[in-house]
């Protein structure tokens, strides 16, 4: 498996007008979680962010929202942001792009987020035109770090060394709260949030967009 933990300078500059970070200046981090919600997975991170009255952002896969809302309000009711995330997981790349637009329509109806994020953060040219678009008007966010949770082929302490290696003022950092994730996320979520706590940072929803 093949990725980068830190978004490389040049996918900035190839991509521009999509969303990476966020302004610098206030020692803010922008902690994200996709492909939930998940009845346990999600219920844990809402947890340990309540902890450190810690806000962040919450890419919603639409089956998931409707499988579970019940977990999906309370990620609102508890001030985080929610965004889309398609609502079976499609990948861009091996989707065209009416049926994908489709699918990104039937999750909004349930997520009613302003941003988005791609599965895989795969999707084509034509797919991020339709998506911020007046029809659908989402802001595309992808990140700064991935923390590699998602990979078992590292260790737990990898996944939280990815992080601190590489989040900066204003980083868009991913986790997911997905079963295949846990394990990692359960160490390094934690450990992350006092790391940077005690370090004067605060964790913020991506509300205010650049």
């Amino acid at each position: 498996m093949v990725y980068f933990s830190k978004t490389p300078f040049w996918a900035k500059l190839v991509y521009p007008s999509l969303i990476w970070d966020m302004p610098a200046g206030d020692n803010r981090l922008f902690l994200t979680f996709d492909d939930g919600p998940h009845p346990d997975v999600t219920c844990y991170v809402l947890s340990e962010l309540e902890k450190y009255n810690a806000k962040a952002t919450f890419f919603c896969v639409g089956e998931n929202v409707l499988k579970y809302p019940r977990v999906f309000q309370q990620i609102v009711v508890n001030g985080h942001t929610v965004g889309n995330h398609t609502y079976n997981h499609l990948n861009g790349w091996k989707t065209p792009a009416k049926p994908y637009l489709e699918n990104v329509e039937k999750a909004q109806q349930l997520i009613n987020g302003k941003i988005f994020r791609p599965p895989y953060g795969k999707f084509t040219s034509q797919q991020y035109r339709m998506i911020a678009s007046p029809r659908l008007g989402l802001k595309n966010v992808m990140w700064s770090v991935l923390s590699g949770d998602f990979d078992k082929n590292i260790s737990s302490e990898q996944c939280f060394k990815n992080i601190i290696k590489h989040a900066v003022d204003g980083s868009i950092i991913v986790f997911h709260d997905s079963e295949k994730a846990r394990q990692h996320l359960e160490f390094a979520l934690p450990k992350t949030l006092q790391y940077f706590a005690e370090k004067g940072f605060k964790f913020e929803g991506i509300t205010v967009l650049p």
